[in-house]
């Protein structure tokens, strides 16, 4: 069985700059660290490698970044994935969710086939949750969101248990599929001594656009279908009123009546 993880390096949630000219984020220079969600992903594909006689499964964490991305390949490769795969190219920057997931989907292709494909249920710097459902749809394979819980995985179909508004629901898919837990479904595992050695020595291979046949049409910002016009920082701001009550409380009390009336805070106590 071949498995693939798709995972991501961001900023540290404190670090996180935006470039106000172009509107995309700064990640050079900024103190990144291996997307959170993400590892629930690569514990999930490390349970079923452990689950199946050995040998007899692979795991291979893809990424796509600057070269710094590389780190996130070899941390999956620590936590247990045989290999990992770094997607980088200049011409790759700027790239919203649809043209990350168009690039992401040809790696997939070169990489392939894959059994199974796992990837966190959102990014950090991003929060769309977009990436990994887009991907599917690029790949024409079912898409498996939210899923708690891997119920069972067969010859060619997988049964997963997925967390909706008020409950679960248990639904059935052909494999490949690409499923994309929630946190709930595992605690991701610690890197152990061995694991780090073992992906210290570990080959991460890099692809770039003419790898993967890709013209700068179909990447970066010219392969967006999206971008950011512009970017504003919340001001925090105080608009109150400061009332005195030396004219006595019976009209200390209606001017603040009137106030809170005026900004349509009693209109539900009316």
């Amino acid at each position: 069985m071949r498995i693939a993880v798709l995972v991501k390096q961001v900023p540290a949630v404190d670090t996180v700059k935006i470039d106000e000219k172009t509107g995309t984020m700064v990640r050079e220079g900024v103190e990144a660290e291996l997307n959170p969600l993400d590892l629930h992903a690569i514990e999930a594909a490390v349970r079923i490698k452990e689950s199946r006689p050995e040998g007899t499964t692979e795991i291979t964490a893809i990424t796509m970044g600057p070269p710094q991305a590389r780190k996130a390949a070899v941390y999956a490769v620590s936590m247990g994935c045989d290999s990992g795969v770094l997607i980088s190219d200049k011409r790759f920057g700027g790239s919203d969710t649809l043209a990350t997931s168009r690039i992401l989907a040809k790696a997939l292709k070169k990489l392939g086939p894959f059994d199974i494909l796992f990837a966190g249920e959102r990014a950090t710097d991003g929060e769309t949750g977009q990436v990994g459902p887009a991907t599917a749809a690029f790949l024409n394979i079912p898409a498996l969101t939210y899923i708690s819980s891997i119920d069972e995985l067969g010859v060619g179909y997988i049964q997963v248990t997925r967390s909706i508004e008020g409950g679960h629901e248990k639904i059935g898919s052909p494999l490949p599929a690409m499923v994309i837990p929630v946190k709930e479904m595992n605690i991701p595992r610690l890197c152990t001594l061995g694991g780090k050695l073992r992906a210290k020595k570990t080959e991460i291979l890099v692809f770039n656009a003419e790898d993967l046949g890709l013209d700068e049409n179909s990447t970066g910002l010219k392969g967006s279908a999206t971008w950011v016009i512009n970017i504003t920082y919340p001001k925090m701001t105080r608009q109150g009123k400061k009332i005195s009550s030396s004219s006595g409380m019976e009209e200390t009390i209606e001017t603040i009546v009137n106030f809170l009336d005026e900004k349509n805070c009693l209109e539900a106590a009316k």
